[in-house]
C-alpha cells in the first residue's frame, strides 16, 4: 500500500530522517515508535506531502507520488490525523463533520456512518467542538478523516493525552477500523498497545530506523532496547 524508499528529509538545511526505508501493506496496522525527537511526525509529514523529501521516493500502490500535494494524495485514499486532535473549535461537532462532508460523494450517509461508529459524537453534535474533551476530540479527528473513505489512515500519537478511561475505546477503533480492511500507519508511544495492535513496527531514533519486526507482545524486550539507542 505505500512504501518510502530512502527518504531524506529535514527543515532548512538540516536533515530529520535520515534515508528511512520502509513498506506498509494494504490491510494491516504499521506502528512507527521512538522517542520525542526521533523524527516520527517529520516521516509522516512526507508520507502525506506536508513535506517534500530532498530524496527518495514515496509509492503508493506502485504509483511514485513523490510529488503529489497533499490534496492529490487525499484523492488517491491517503488520509491523515496529525497529532493534538485537531478541528474547529468555534464549529460545533456535526458542523466539522459537515465541513469534510460537503461536495463529498454520500457525504450525507458517511457523517451518519460516523455516528454510529463514534456515538459520543451524535450525543454531543450541538456542543462547539473546543468544549468536548480531549478523547471526544480525537474521536471527531478520526470521524473526519474517515469520511474521505480513505484505504490508508495516517495516525499521529492518537491517545496522547487522553483520558485514560477513553484510551482503550480509541485504541479499539483503530484494532477495528484495521478489522475492516484499512490499512493504518500509526506513530505511538505506548509501546504495548502499538505492538498488539500491529502486523509490523520500526522503532525510529535520531532520524533512522534501528529495529523492525513482526507485531506482539513477544517483541517488547527489542523495541524498549532499540528505544534506548
Amino acid at each position: 500500500m505505500l512504501e518510502l524508499h530512502d527518504i531524506h528529509v529535514g527543515y532548512d538545511r538540516a536533515d530529520v530522517i535520515h534515508g528511512v526505508s520502509l513498506e506498509v501493506a494494504a490491510g494491516e496496522i504499521f506502528a512507527i515508535m521512538g522517542h520525542n525527537g526521533a523524527g516520527k511526525t517529520t516521516l509522516l509529514k512526507t508520507a502525506v506531502g506536508l513535506l517534500s523529501p530532498r530524496s527518495g521516493r514515496v509509492v503508493l500502490d506502485g504509483q511514485d507520488v513523490t510529488r503529489l500535494r497533499p490534496h492529490q494524495r487525499v484523492a488517491r485514499g491517503i488520509s491523515y490525523v496529525p497529532q493534538g486532535q485537531l478541528s474547529f473549535p468555534q464549529l460545533t461537532t456535526a458542523e466539522n463533520l459537515q465541513v469534510v462532508a460537503d461536495g463529498r460523494r454520500r457525504g450525507s450517509a458517511q457523517v451518519e456512518a460516523m455516528y454510529e461508529r463514534f456515538p459520543v459524537l451524535r450525543e454531543f453534535a450541538g456542543r462547539k467542538a473546543g468544549l468536548l474533551s480531549g478523547g471526544q476530540r480525537q474521536q471527531l479527528a478520526i470521524a473526519r478523516a474517515l469520511i474521505t473513505q480513505p484505504r490508508l489512515l495516517i495516525l499521529d500519537e492518537p491517545t496522547e493525552g487522553i483520558q485514560p478511561s477513553i484510551v482503550a475505546e480509541i485504541e479499539q477503533h483503530i484494532v477495528s477500523l484495521a478489522q475492516e480492511g484499512l490499512t493504518v500507519l500509526l506513530v505511538e508511544q505506548h509501546v504495548g498497545f502499538a505492538l498488539t495492535a500491529s502486523s509490523h513496527y520500526a522503532v525510529l531514533a535520531s532520524g533512522r530506523i534501528t529495529s523492525t519486526g513482526e507485531g506482539g507482545t513477544a517483541a517488547t524486550t527489542d523495541v524498549r532496547a532499540a528505544m534506548t539507542i
